[in-house]
């Protein structure tokens, strides 16, 4: 009895999504095309679909794309900007790149406040991040100021982070507003994000000793990531990782 209870609930499940989809024909929130399963998710199978994730060879420190093991030097391989910047983040990856289907399933989470996108996010960043998650004891939220905070109604990195499935602790509040690092040319984005952090005296003890990991929306030249780090690290942590949904890719020969 319970099968065919269980059976008959979902028939008219499915029922329902037919239904709504032929009455209300929701579009898609990412490409605008109709909705095959409206109750489900804002965003259709095909633009999740489209969502390429990256692929060795990896940068062992950002996760960026490498040329190849044989130019850049085997498993110890490095980008060149890791190369040329040591890093305070020990290991770090994403998804995939900041263009396409992710691109636009981030924009419907952060700008459209389709905040149901972010369990399949954090889905596929887990998948992604399955080295950086190895016997880490905390992820830590990249935070928003709390005016940003308040214009947009959440913050869509604590959004992600908590459907990783690693225990989350805000350990980290942003002291000043910053300008949005997208906007600025890679030299003035460490200076934006420098001192905008402060670790939040009750998280403090939880951290020490600890092997954490930051968790963003996007990484571009890593300076926000670096700039948690930085905090967390003098806070006591062990060591500082990162985790986020997409990052800016440098563009291969």
């Amino acid at each position: 009895m319970r099968c065919a209870s269980k059976s008959a609930t979902t028939r008219l499940s499915d029922l329902a999504k037919a239904t709504l989809a032929v009455l209300i024909a929701p579009a898609c929130a990412a490409c605008r095309d109709p909705l095959d399963s409206p109750l489900s998710s804002a965003v259709c199978a095909a633009c999740w679909s489209r969502i390429h994730p990256l692929t060795e060879p990896l940068c062992r420190i950002c996760g960026d794309a490498l040329a190849s093991w044989r130019l850049e030097g085997a498993l110890s391989a490095v980008c060149t900007r890791c190369a040329n910047h040591p890093r305070l983040i020990t290991i770090g990856r994403a998804i995939g790149a900041y263009e396409g289907a992710l691109r636009d399933v981030l924009h419907v989470l952060k700008y459209d406040k389709r905040r149901s996108v972010a369990r399949p996010l954090a889905r596929l960043m887990a998948q992604a991040g399955a080295p950086v998650l190895d016997r880490a004891d905390f992820l830590v939220p990249v935070p928003l100021h709390i005016t940003r905070h308040y214009r947009r109604g959440f913050n869509q990195a604590s959004e992600l982070a908590r459907h990783i499935g690693v225990p989350t602790v805000n350990a980290l509040w942003r002291r000043r507003p910053t300008v949005t690092q997208t906007d600025l040319p890679e030299g003035e984005r460490h200076r934006n994000v420098r001192n905008a952090f402060a670790i939040r005296r009750p998280s403090r003890a939880r951290i020490q000793n600890s092997v954490v990991v930051v968790v963003d929306d996007v990484s571009t030249t890593g300076a926000t990531l670096d700039a948690c780090a930085a905090v967390l690290l003098s806070a006591g942590a062990k060591e500082v990782r990162a985790l986020t949904a997409a990052r800016a890719v440098s563009r291969l020969p």
